[in-house]
Protein backbone atom coordinates (compact mmCIF):
# COMPACT_ATOMS: atom_id res chain seq x y z
CA UNK A 1 0.00 0.00 0.00
CA UNK A 2 2.56 2.61 1.09
CA UNK A 3 4.88 1.78 -2.27
CA UNK A 4 1.24 2.64 -4.15
CA UNK A 5 0.82 6.12 -2.29
CA UNK A 6 4.25 7.21 -3.15
CA UNK A 7 4.35 5.95 -6.80
CA UNK A 8 0.66 7.86 -7.70
CA UNK A 9 1.30 10.47 -4.71
CA UNK A 10 5.22 11.53 -5.52
CA UNK A 11 4.46 12.69 -9.50
CA UNK A 12 1.64 14.82 -8.90
CA UNK A 13 3.60 16.48 -5.64
CA UNK A 14 6.65 17.11 -8.30
CA UNK A 15 4.73 18.48 -10.86
CA UNK A 16 2.72 20.67 -8.19
CA UNK A 17 5.93 21.71 -7.47
CA UNK A 18 7.45 22.83 -10.71
CA UNK A 19 3.78 24.51 -11.73
CA UNK A 20 4.23 27.08 -8.70
CA UNK A 21 8.50 27.71 -9.23
CA UNK A 22 7.86 28.43 -12.56
CA UNK A 23 10.68 26.12 -13.41
CA UNK A 24 12.44 28.05 -11.18
CA UNK A 25 12.76 31.42 -12.54
CA UNK A 26 10.85 32.39 -9.16
CA UNK A 27 7.89 34.62 -11.57
CA UNK A 28 4.90 32.90 -13.29
CA UNK A 29 5.18 33.31 -17.09
CA UNK A 30 1.25 34.37 -16.06
CA UNK A 31 2.99 37.43 -14.52
CA UNK A 32 0.73 40.42 -15.13
CA UNK A 33 2.31 43.52 -17.35
CA UNK A 34 -1.20 44.84 -17.13
CA UNK A 35 -1.78 47.49 -14.22
CA UNK A 36 1.55 49.43 -13.24
CA UNK A 37 2.99 51.91 -14.81
CA UNK A 38 5.91 51.20 -16.65
CA UNK A 39 9.00 53.82 -17.02
CA UNK A 40 11.61 53.39 -19.84
CA UNK A 41 14.64 53.36 -18.13
CA UNK A 42 16.60 52.09 -21.38
CA UNK A 43 17.13 51.86 -25.03
CA UNK A 44 19.00 48.83 -26.36
CA UNK A 45 22.43 49.25 -24.51
CA UNK A 46 21.46 53.01 -23.02
CA UNK A 47 20.26 53.95 -20.18
CA UNK A 48 17.60 56.83 -19.89
CA UNK A 49 18.56 59.95 -17.94
CA UNK A 50 16.31 59.86 -15.36
CA UNK A 51 13.35 62.55 -15.91
CA UNK A 52 12.22 60.90 -18.81
CA UNK A 53 8.83 61.23 -19.93
CA UNK A 54 8.42 57.59 -21.85
CA UNK A 55 6.04 55.13 -20.18
CA UNK A 56 3.71 52.66 -21.10
CA UNK A 57 0.34 51.02 -19.40
CA UNK A 58 -1.31 47.80 -20.48
CA UNK A 59 -4.99 47.29 -19.35
CA UNK A 60 -5.89 43.68 -19.59
CA UNK A 61 -9.52 44.29 -19.64
CA UNK A 62 -9.46 46.52 -23.15
CA UNK A 63 -6.25 44.65 -24.64
CA UNK A 64 -4.60 48.34 -24.99
CA UNK A 65 -1.33 49.89 -23.94
CA UNK A 66 -0.67 53.55 -24.18
CA UNK A 67 1.11 56.13 -22.50
CA UNK A 68 3.64 58.29 -23.69
CA UNK A 69 6.83 58.28 -25.70
CA UNK A 70 8.40 61.19 -23.69
CA UNK A 71 7.02 63.69 -25.93
CA UNK A 72 3.31 62.44 -27.58
CA UNK A 73 0.82 60.06 -26.29
CA UNK A 74 1.01 57.07 -27.45
CA UNK A 75 -1.86 54.46 -27.57
CA UNK A 76 -2.56 50.83 -29.88
CA UNK A 77 -3.64 47.28 -28.61
CA UNK A 78 -1.54 44.15 -26.97
CA UNK A 79 -1.99 40.59 -27.37
CA UNK A 80 0.12 38.37 -24.46
CA UNK A 81 0.52 34.69 -24.34
CA UNK A 82 3.17 33.29 -22.24
CA UNK A 83 6.24 35.74 -22.67
CA UNK A 84 5.31 36.45 -26.00
CA UNK A 85 4.20 39.98 -26.57
CA UNK A 86 2.76 41.94 -29.76
CA UNK A 87 2.11 45.17 -29.89
CA UNK A 88 -0.37 46.39 -32.64
CA UNK A 89 0.27 50.20 -34.83
CA UNK A 90 0.85 52.71 -32.34
CA UNK A 91 -0.90 55.77 -32.66
CA UNK A 92 0.90 59.04 -31.41
CA UNK A 93 0.08 62.59 -31.21
CA UNK A 94 2.15 65.14 -33.35
CA UNK A 95 3.74 67.37 -31.13
CA UNK A 96 7.24 68.45 -31.90
CA UNK A 97 9.89 67.94 -29.47
CA UNK A 98 11.76 70.70 -28.10
CA UNK A 99 14.25 68.55 -27.32
CA UNK A 100 16.23 66.69 -29.88
CA UNK A 101 17.80 63.99 -27.43
CA UNK A 102 14.36 63.54 -26.38
CA UNK A 103 13.07 63.54 -29.90
CA UNK A 104 15.24 60.83 -30.58
CA UNK A 105 14.73 58.74 -28.00
CA UNK A 106 10.86 58.78 -28.60
CA UNK A 107 11.55 57.41 -32.46
CA UNK A 108 13.46 54.21 -31.13
CA UNK A 109 11.12 54.23 -28.41
CA UNK A 110 8.37 53.83 -30.55
CA UNK A 111 10.49 51.85 -33.33
CA UNK A 112 10.95 49.29 -30.11
CA UNK A 113 7.51 48.69 -29.39
CA UNK A 114 6.97 47.76 -32.58
CA UNK A 115 9.61 45.45 -32.87
CA UNK A 116 8.57 43.52 -29.19
CA UNK A 117 7.56 39.89 -29.88
CA UNK A 118 8.60 38.81 -26.43
CA UNK A 119 8.97 40.11 -22.86
CA UNK A 120 11.09 39.14 -19.65
CA UNK A 121 10.04 40.11 -16.06
CA UNK A 122 12.13 40.55 -13.34
CA UNK A 123 10.77 42.13 -9.63
CA UNK A 124 9.63 45.91 -10.66
CA UNK A 125 11.40 45.43 -14.28
CA UNK A 126 9.84 44.77 -17.98
CA UNK A 127 12.83 43.88 -20.55
CA UNK A 128 10.97 44.17 -24.19
CA UNK A 129 12.69 41.85 -26.28
CA UNK A 130 13.42 41.51 -30.26
CA UNK A 131 12.32 37.85 -32.59
CA UNK A 132 15.97 37.26 -31.27
CA UNK A 133 15.56 37.69 -27.69
CA UNK A 134 17.45 41.28 -27.67
CA UNK A 135 16.37 43.38 -25.21
CA UNK A 136 15.34 46.42 -27.23
CA UNK A 137 13.90 48.30 -24.11
CA UNK A 138 13.52 48.28 -20.77
CA UNK A 139 11.25 49.28 -18.44
CA UNK A 140 10.60 50.14 -14.37
CA UNK A 141 7.51 50.03 -12.17
CA UNK A 142 9.12 51.64 -9.72
CA UNK A 143 11.98 53.99 -8.65
CA UNK A 144 14.61 51.63 -9.20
Amino acid sequence: MRSFALRTVLPVVATAVLLLTGCGSGISLDEPIEGPVWRLVQLGDEPIAPGGDAQLQFDRNSGRVSGSGGCNRVTGSFTRAGVSLKLGQMAATRMACADPVRGANEAQFLSALQNTASYRLAPGRLALLDASGRTVALLSSGNR
